[in-house]
Formats: structure tokens, sequence, C-alpha cells
């Protein structure tokens, strides 16, 4: 067998990230908007309930109706079907 060429020894690669991907955007540009998260309203949910399913807290329920105001008028009443708008 011949001997081991040594630049060819990954032994001390530690998974991660790329350390060629750009960590900020470009100066001037601008980052790519984050993908919204929705969620449909079933039939039971409440918005504590759905905060606590996205946030692991049920009193976030105010990020939830603040983003959805278009939609939600009062925090005691949604309804099935509705797409609801989940801020990060």
């Amino acid at each position: 067998m011949p001997d081991k060429d040594p630049s060819n020894d990954f032994s001390d690669v530690v998974s991660g990230s790329s350390s060629t991907a750009p960590s900020a955007p470009a100066p001037g540009g601008s980052a790519a908007p984050a993908q919204a998260r929705t969620y449909v309203v079933v039939a039971g949910d409440s918005l504590s309930k759905i905060a606590k399913k996205f946030y692991g807290n049920a009193n976030s329920w105010k990020k939830i109706f603040d983003a959805n105001t278009d939609r939600i008028k009062n925090p005691d009443v949604i309804q099935p079907g509705w797409t609801l708008k989940i801020p990060e």
C-alpha cells in the first residue's frame, strides 16, 4: 500500500457551516426578506395554543395577534380556516 499523502488527510475536519459563505449581506445590498411563516387555524385553536406551538410560550399570543390585526379583531375569536402570519 502506498504511503498516505498528508495533503489528503481530512481527519481534523469538523462539521458546520461553510467558511466561504458570506455571513452578512454585501455592503450596499440588502438581505433577502425572511420567509414568512403561516399557520391555518383548526377547530379548537386559540392564539395562546398557537403561540405555545410556535414559541413554546402561550403568553406570546400577542405577537401573533399584532401580526394579524387585518384579520383578527377580537383575540378571543379566531375561525378555523384562517391563515395567520406567524412572526419570528
